[in-house]
């Protein structure tokens, strides 16, 4: 068996560094010695369907593991490095990722000339502009689900044909990570034009390492080597092939009997174990803390939802000291945390949190208090339906717990499981649901950022609300230059979502195990599903 580790930083947005994770072993550095090889075909497992193709709109891993390798980024986070959340290297532009200039208010990026799009179109600014006039500045009727990372992003334009400058209103630490997200896809602008800001949720046109060949719905997307990518002598592999497995089980017995490599998202403790157990040394595990936690979202447009009293009975019920000793042994899940990523310097600490509702030690005390709220709204014995995604691990096992944890405090629960594009359908379109299990998954660790989740104005957020005082809150937040104005706004604004209004509840933040076939090479894990997706630095050693 090869563990291969990780040490990796965190950083608040002013720049802040911490280490913190498993130290690297010495195998990785001798895996990292080693020449590349070149061909072949990587077959991986993927577990969940597609909602869409469109990286702007889209939220989940589903997408990005069989479409990533179609595009580029205007900024990347280093593929040899992605643990780090302050190391960005340039994708499509040249040279150094700018520091900023005007006070950190003016990002102009220098675009590659050697581009072109899988259709021949070469690559110009006039393309990156569109992209972020798109993700930023989305045309009524358009989804964008980042557009909130943006909010200090005044204007975006092209000076000369391979030149882009971003405008900001105010400088921002939380900029830069916002540009590297893995979802910014770069879109060419006579697509965008000629076709619509819809086409790409149901075509493929990029300039990534990899050419789209093949999608059969529910079955697998498939795509070969691009001659023409502008980072020479990649990618290495002649073409991938992404295999759609919603069953864990499937994906276990995939990789146990070679008919796939790897799942680039993650096993529970058990399954790494049995694949150690049965494989040996063919198996090569990678581990790390994940900046993603599950949560559930309360339908505030439906009644009794709409009530403060009943949104804080369903979290005050629910243990979660208690579910993360159970739930990390069974399950992709383990730390108790807030609003940030529990690792990072503006994450609260324990005796931060005991003081939020459902976050207290004492459960018994919680629960009477949830039970009281419910009776005093007039909603004992609340009976609902969770709406939940059809995918095993952490959603369908933590919401069966969700539903024992409400069962406690006499609701009477039922759980409705829908594959992804029907889940999102509800969440986005129908907007018919009670209580929905929702997540809060992100790339880089950026948590003024990632916390936008939380706003009702933010396109990614479900609850149907709005909360102008949280976005007050915000709006100081995402302007605080100092560590200590940060975490005193930080804790302001988590208190609001998470105690004061109880907009969402926040269950468990999720662990990454990643265990695959040894012969799989040059990948690197990261505290994020979404990063290093683009598998051009992969290769196989068979």
């Amino acid at each position: 068996m090869k563990y291969t580790g990780l040490k990796y930083a965190t950083a608040l947005a002013v720049g802040t560094v911490m280490a913190f994770g498993l130290a690297a072993s010495p195998g990785q550095a001798a895996t990292d010695g080693m020449t590349p090889k070149k061909g072949g075909v990587l077959n991986f497992v993927v577990g969940s369907k597609i909602p869409s193709f469109d990286g702007h709109v889209e939220t989940t891993f589903g997408m990005v593991h069989p479409i990533r390798p179609f595009y580029s980024l205007l900024i990347r986070i280093n593929p040899d490095n992605p643990s780090s959340p302050t190391d960005f290297v340039c994708d499509v532009c040249e040279g150094d990722v700018p520091k900023g200039e005007d006070g950190g208010k003016t990002f102009t990026f220098k675009i590659r000339k050697d581009i072109k799009f899988h259709d021949g179109t070469p690559l110009s600014a006039q393309d990156v502009v569109a992209t972020f006039n798109k993700i930023i500045f989305p045309p009524k009727g358009i989804a964008s689900s980042r557009k909130a990372f943006f909010k200090m992003v005044e204007s975006v334009k092209a000076t000369d044909k391979y030149t882009v400058q971003f405008k900001l209103k105010f400088p921002s630490g939380s900029f830069i990570p916002a540009v590297a997200t893995p979802f910014n896809f770069i879109y060419s602008k006579k697509d965008l034009d000629e076709k619509g800001y819809k086409w790409h949720q149901k075509n493929i046109n990029g300039t990534g390492p990899f050419r789209f060949v093949e999608y059969q719905p529910g079955s697998f997307v498939s795509g070969k080597k691009y001659e023409g990518y502008h980072f020479k002598g990649q990618p290495y592999l002649d073409g991938f092939k992404a295999i759609s497995a919603p069953k864990m089980s499937l994906r276990l017995q995939a990789i146990r009997g070679d008919r796939a490599a790897i799942e680039f998202r993650g096993f529970p403790p058990k399954a790494r174990d049995d694949l150690v157990k049965a494989l040996g040394d063919k198996i090569t595990v990678q581990e790390s803390d994940w900046n993603c936690v599950l949560m559930f979202t309360p339908n505030q447009k439906k009644k009794p939802f709409d009530d403060v009293r009943v949104r804080k009975a369903l979290t005050l019920a629910v243990d979660r000291w208690g579910g993360s000793k159970y739930l990390s042994k069974i399950a992709i899940v383990k730390t108790v945390g807030g609003v940030v990523f529990p690792k990072h310097p503006l994450a609260a600490t324990k005796e931060e949190m005991v003081k939020l509702a459902g976050y207290g030690t004492d459960i018994e005390a919680n629960r009477a208090e949830a039970r009281r709220l419910l009776k005093e709204a007039g909603q004992e014995g609340l009976t609902f339906t969770l709406n939940n995604r059809a995918v095993d691990q952490p959603y369908k096992v933590v919401g069966t717990w969700l539903i024992d944890q409400w069962k406690k405090v006499g609701m009477n629960v039922t759980q409705q499981v829908n594959p992804s594009p029907v889940f999102y359908d509800i969440l986005r379109k129908k907007k018919n649901f009670d209580v929905s299990i929702d997540f809060n998954c992100q790339s880089v660790i950026n948590p003024i950022a990632d916390v936008t989740k939380f706003l009702g104005s933010a396109g990614n957020n479900y609850g149907n609300y709005d909360d102008p005082v949280l976005e007050a809150i915000y709006a100081k937040l995402e302007r605080a230059e100092t560590q200590e104005e940060q975490r005193k706004l930080m804790r302001e604004f988590e208190t609001r979502a998470l105690n004061d209004q109880a907009l969402i509840g926040v269950t468990l933040w999720w662990y990454k195990i990643n265990a695959y076939r040894s012969y799989v090479k040059g990948w690197k894990i990261a505290p994020s599903h979404y990063l290093n997706q683009s598998l051009d630095n992969i290769w196989l050693d068979k």
